[in-house]
């Protein structure tokens, strides 16, 4: 039966679009453009713009309109008219501040600079979580398909012991014991792929995808397996580097320049304020014997205002500003401490995960030729079912490990990465690009086994 063939004229078959597919750096892409921590960073800097616009208004006139109105029900005995009134529309001009306008405008430009930090750090964090994320979903996909693996040979282990029970050549232990190991792996691949799911769900949350749209699916796909890196960065020049452009630093740096512009700010309380001022004024006499009711004229003049004692609240606020700042330096040392020593945990992070990654590459091999060799012995009456059983599970396990440790060492760069400022890509210092690298290890390493052994 062919549907669809009866439909109304103007109507065609409802057809579901796949979703898109993206790589590592088309992901971090797409989360740099709608991630909702990413989004609110850049209002943040929009709003800092905002403020330099209101702080250098301070060099702008103003131009100021005020007026009252007022009627006396009752009045003593008295010749004054009963009725006052005033309008007037002022320009005004800041002559002298103290250097408060000018320290305000120095303070807006280094809050859009701070917050362009902040924009910076969190696009790192975001890359780095986009990264991560990407990695393990790569390692859960992988260690599906290593399940998947373990499961298809087990089953066909239990096949096989079934066929020799009928034939008389094992006993019911051999298929109690298959299947048994059967229904062990098969909890460790529903887990697996609870795993894989979770880490769509991770990912996705990241890229901005409101799941409340999504009823069965997840939305988008990924490309590509779970690669070794073959990235060796030196400790010495990522600390420089990560010293000289994270974001967090640079911000620590800006918040101790604020302090001490805001420092000028609130002493400039201390210094008089000149203003010149000039517009247009309609008033009313209220004295019939001084001149007509109505008036009115331009104006100019100046303003000005000197503080000589204010009860010690510009001290206050002086003695304040100086204990942020006193902060913000020690917020400042703190973070270069902790920027330092995210560095260092991630190399330590690389050096585990190497060392895991080259004795499990070779363990690898060695439990496949294991599990051969178990085979070969029990073929020949030299081995039980139990050593084959054993020596599957010795492969199954190897190779997760291995894929971990690849999973350990990505995830290590991409922090490093984020601690440094830059990408993944850039930690290949020039000094390291000489090295020799054992390039065709690093492609076998990043190839997903298809299936545990050859039968």
């Amino acid at each position: 039966m062919i549907l669809g063939a009866n439909l109304a004229p103007g109507l065609s078959p409802i057809t579901h679009a796949e979703p898109p597919t993206y790589t590592i750096e088309q992901g971090v892409a797409l989360a740099d453009s709608q991630n909702p921590d990413i989004l609110i960073a850049r209002k943040k800097l929009e709003a800092a713009r905002g403020g330099l616009v209101e702080a250098r208004s301070g060099y702008l006139p103003s131009v100021v309109s005020t007026g009252f109105a007022d009627k006396r029900q009752t009045q003593t005995t008295t010749d004054l008219r009963n009725e006052d009134y005033n309008a007037s529309i002022r320009a005004l001009e800041n002559v002298y501040t103290g250097g408060a306008v000018s320290n305000q405008v120095a303070i807006a430009q280094l809050m859009i600079e701070k917050q362009r930090c902040d924009l910076e750090e969190v696009r790192n964090k975001v890359a780095m979580d986009v990264r991560i994320g990407f990695y393990d979903l790569l390692l859960n996909r992988a260690k599906v398909r290593v399940r998947e693996n373990s499961v298809r040979v087990l089953n066909e282990e239990v096949k096989t012991q079934e066929e020799r029970l009928k034939a008389g050549i094992v006993g019911t232990l051999n298929v109690r014991r298959a299947q048994v190991a059967l229904a062990n792996e098969q909890p460790e691949l529903a887990n697996a792929k609870t795993e894989l799911g979770n880490s769509y769900l991770r990912l996705g949350e990241l890229f901005g995808v409101d799941y409340r749209k999504q009823a069965n699916q997840f939305g988008f796909e990924v490309a590509g397996q779970l690669q070794y890196a073959a990235l060796h960065p030196d400790l010495n020049e990522s600390l420089g580097r990560a010293d000289a452009k994270r974001g967090e630093i640079k911000a620590r740096q800006l918040d101790v320049e604020i302090e001490d512009r805001q420092y000028l700010v609130d002493r400039s309380e201390l210094r008089p304020h000149v203003q010149l001022f000039s517009g247009y004024e309609v008033y009313s006499e209220r004295d019939p014997n001084v001149g007509p009711e109505f008036n009115h004229g331009y104006l100019v003049g100046v303003n000005a205002t000197w503080h000589l004692f204010d009860g010690f609240a510009t001290k206050g606020r002086m003695q304040a500003t100086h204990a942020r700042r006193e902060a913000a330096m020690q917020a400042l040392e703190a973070a270069r401490r902790s920027v330092a020593s995210e560095v260092r945990s991630a190399f330590l992070d690389l050096q585990q995960s190497d060392n895991v990654l080259e004795s499990e590459t070779k363990n690898v091999q060695t439990a496949d030729e294991s599990l051969e060799i178990t085979k070969s012995n029990l073929a020949a009456g030299l081995g039980t079912q139990l050593d084959i059983l054993q020596a599957a599970a010795d492969v199954t396990r190897t190779r997760t490990t291995r894929l971990s440790a690849i999973y350990l060492h990505n995830v290590a760069l991409a922090r490093l990465a984020r601690a440094c400022g830059s990408t993944p890509d850039a930690l290949d210092f020039a000094s390291n690009r000489s090295r020799k690298r054992n390039e065709q290890q690093a492609v076998d390493v990043a190839r997903p086994p298809a299936k545990i052994t050859t039968r």
